[in-house]
């Protein structure tokens, strides 16, 4: 299944860019400037900080410790992996199975990241769907907005469905038990949305950035949505893929040219990875700190307090 999504990623890639030449790749590369890093980092720094905020409401309503400082570079990490690993989400499944054995609990620390990496991409999708209904435009053309509200019926529907089982499943009864602790029994909730919805806001204003002044505010926001919606699709080699396609396609049907959207695209890729490129830092701080000890004990002579407190003493006949 991984190699499907994998081979389903990078053919998308390959289609797009055969279809409408490596010219709007060069272009897209030779759009990211010294501003739009500058922007791609702070924009990143707001958007990373909301989800370890997030993940810091959800995590201790599990009751499990989590300083925002630690969230936040574990965050940085998660994120940096993410996109460099093809899976795209082994960054994620560090930080949960890191955060659980600190605390003793894997368990619940794998838990606690789905639940927040899920509600999250529910605020995405709700919020990228009032955009496609209420923003009229070309991009109508490629969405109908009815289908859209049916599709969101019907999704809430089997979750509100659903819901009632998980409990009475004890396969689910920890993960139904968390979800209720970790997102309405201590009236975390309402903080959870908030602070998704200013990652997703990052998210769209770094597309923005990438995108250019190339259309009015109310034009570029539908088109910007359906390539937010797209990358969360499990297609994708490191975020590339379904991003590329849907923003040829969008800005095609908006008049802009569709290799005007691959040229967004590839400007995006870029400045999303340059965004948590501090990631890497706490990446090789990390290597920097588990090494530390072994070198310590390597140093250290053979009567030092460090070696001989660990042999035990012998009993005195």
């Amino acid at each position: 299944m991984k190699v499907l999504k994998l081979v389903v990623g990078a053919a998308l890639v390959v289609a797009v860019t055969a279809h409408l030449g490596t010219g709007a790749v060069v272009d897209g590369l030779r759009a990211v400037s010294g501003p739009s890093v500058l922007a791609a980092l702070a924009l990143g720094f707001v958007t990373t900080a909301a989800c370890a905020a997030r993940w810091c409401l959800v995590a201790r309503g599990v009751g499990l410790r989590l300083a925002f400082g630690r969230a936040l570079a574990d965050c940085y990490r998660a994120q940096f992996l993410n996109s460099v690993l093809p899976a795209g989400v082994l960054g994620d499944v560090h930080r949960a199975v890191d955060h659980g054995r600190r605390n003793a609990d894997v368990g619940r620390g794998v838990r606690a990241v789905v639940i927040e990496r899920v509600a999250g991409q529910v605020v995405v999708v709700a919020t990228c769907a009032v955009l496609l209904v209420a923003l009229p435009g070309p991009v109508h053309g490629l969405v109908d907005p009815a289908t859209v509200l049916t599709v969101l019926a019907v999704v809430a529907a089997v979750a509100i469905g659903v819901a009632p089982l998980l409990r009475r499943r004890g396969v689910f009864g920890s993960l139904a038990t968390d979800l209720r602790d970790g997102l309405f029994r201590r009236g975390t909730g309402p903080g959870v949305v908030g602070w998704s919805l200013l990652a997703t806001a990052g998210h769209l204003a770094l597309l923005a950035v990438a995108a250019g002044p190339v259309a009015p505010v109310g034009t570029l926001l539908p088109l910007l949505a359906l390539a937010l919606l797209a990358m969360g699709l499990p297609l994708n080699v490191g975020g590339w893929g379904p991003r590329e396609a849907v923003l040829a396609a969008a800005f095609g049907a908006a008049g802009l040219g569709a290799a005007t959207g691959l040229a967004a695209a590839v400007t995006y890729g870029v400045l999303a990875l340059v965004s948590c490129l501090p990631g890497l830092g706490v990446l090789l701080l990390g290597r920097v700190a588990l090494t530390r000890p072994a070198q310590r004990d390597a140093a250290a002579p053979a009567n030092s307090p460090r070696f001989t407190d660990r042999v035990p003493r012998a009993s005195v006949a």
